[in-house]
């Protein structure tokens, strides 16, 4: 053979080793499954619930009347100040004004003939004190009057004359006390009458008092549904003149919003929270949750549900939250969002929430006894539950690992690794296609383009 030859039959046989080494790299390329990668960092994670609701104050009172009227004068308008004790409104009170008048003009005279007969009493104990004096003297002068009858040194006629002054001085002081008596009984009598008098002004002043409306605390006229001319009615809610007016003392905000049931779980009295109103834009406003609802409520009527009510139906808890610094003028029942942060995790080893996933132990190679960490594989191998894990990958092989892990607080976009993988390694997060049939120890190519663009 030439060496012409030889050096064809060389050139081939090289070209068709290249082409065998060709078709079987394009055939395990084939067999790679392209995914999309991130490395596991150090970040701060936070949990966080949001929830809708409405503004409220946490002090109000709501006006409503104690009897029927006509509404004939009103003196605030919806969004006035005012202040404890200020009069608000007053109904048609003619009859009831007289009724005072005609209370407290007997209370006057019954405090006069009081006033009067008391002067009376301390005439008749004056008349008393002077006739017990008189009495005393009397019988001085009859006790000496009997010695000097006795010694024959005193006539029987100035004798009787001072024995008569004696049992006169008796009987007059007797007559001044049963005047005495006579006056206080009087007198007495004349305090009850007061006093009663008294209590009928007290209660015609209260009939007054329900016709006229004034305000329990200092605050704002925050809703006003009547006007002058309408008629008010008692007692019967949620009907038209049954509310004259609602106050409400704005110093004090609350924000009381709606949370899922899935979520509220993780919250707690004293969390942090930041408010969102709709008519201040994009202001957030801090806030701290005060109070949690035990009582679940239809989402669809808002009625308290029961054990009578369908599983089936969507439920909400109510959360009060309390505002540090609301804005100046908030009003009640403006639309509000809260996001509550119900747990804080520093320094923290985070993956993207759609690196972390689930496979059953029969599609792992490994067995699930040897997998780490040896107490989540105890369990779920008893189980024969899936096992969670994050795909981790090996860059010598490229190829993507499963490797079991815990997870803690869940982010908005991230979540904590407790253990399984550590801050710089690469983890598998998309795509979802992939992700959702990736098979443990898979070739794999990364393409991270399409993350970057969509990202950019």
């Amino acid at each position: 053979m030439t060496s012409g030859k030889k050096l064809i039959l060389f050139i081939a046989m090289v070209v068709l080793l290249g082409g065998v080494v060709a078709v079987s790299l394009l055939q395990q390329d084939r067999n790679r499954v392209t995914v999309q990668t991130e490395r596991a960092g150090i970040e701060t994670i936070v949990a966080q619930v949001t929830a809708s609701g409405e503004i409220s104050p946490k002090t109000y009172a709501d006006i409503s009347p104690n009897n029927v009227g006509q509404i004939t004068n009103l003196y605030v308008k919806e969004g006035d100040p005012v202040h404890a004790g200020q009069l608000l409104a007053k109904l048609w009170n003619v009859q009831e004004a007289a009724q005072v008048s005609a209370m407290q003009a007997s209370l006057k005279t019954t405090q006069a003939n009081l006033a009067a007969q008391r002067a009376a009493l301390g005439t008749a104990q004056a008349d008393v004190y002077r006739d017990t004096a008189l009495l005393a003297q009397a019988r001085q002068n009859w006790r000496r009057a009997q010695a000097l009858y006795e010694d024959q040194l005193l006539a029987l006629s100035d004798y009787q004359t001072q024995e008569a002054n004696y049992k006169t001085a008796v009987a007059q002081l007797r007559v001044s006390q049963a005047a005495q008596k006579q006056a206080q009984a009087q007198a007495a009598s004349l305090l009850a009458q007061t006093n009663q008098a008294r209590a009928n002004l007290r209660s015609a002043q209260d009939v007054l008092s329900r016709t006229e409306f004034r305000s329990p605390l200092n605050g704002i006229v925050t809703y006003l549904p009547v006007h002058v001319g309408d008629t008010v009615v008692m007692g019967i809610q949620n009907s038209p003149g049954s509310v004259l007016m609602r106050v409400a003392d704005m110093s004090v905000v609350l924000a009381k919003v709606q949370v899922d049931e899935t979520d509220i779980a993780a919250v707690r009295v004293g969390q942090p929270a930041e408010i969102t109103i709709d008519a201040y834009g994009d202001r957030r406003f801090p806030g701290r949750v005060t109070v949690v609802g035990d009582t679940a409520i239809l989402r669809s009527t808002g009625a308290a549900a029961t054990s009578a009510t369908g599983t089936d139906q969507a439920k909400d808890f109510k959360v009060t939250i309390q505002l540090d610094h609301p804005p100046r003028n908030v009003r009640p029942g403006l639309s509000c969002t809260a996001t509550i942060t119900t747990a804080t995790a520093p320094h923290a080893v985070a993956v993207p929430l759609q690196a972390v996933v689930e496979r059953d132990p029969s599609q792992l190679k490994a067995s699930p006894a040897a997998l780490d960490p040896p107490a989540v594989l105890n369990t779920v191998t008893a189980k024969q539950s899936p096992i969670q894990g994050i795909f981790v990958v090996d860059p010598k092989t490229m190829t993507a690992n499963f490797v079991p892990a815990a997870t803690g607080i869940t982010g908005v976009d991230h979540i904590q690794v407790l253990s399984g993988v550590r801050a710089g390694d690469e983890v598998v997060t998309g795509p979802y296609s992939a992700l959702r049939t990736l098979a443990d120890h898979a070739r794999i190519q990364v393409d991270n383009s399409l993350a970057a663009a969509g990202g950019s």
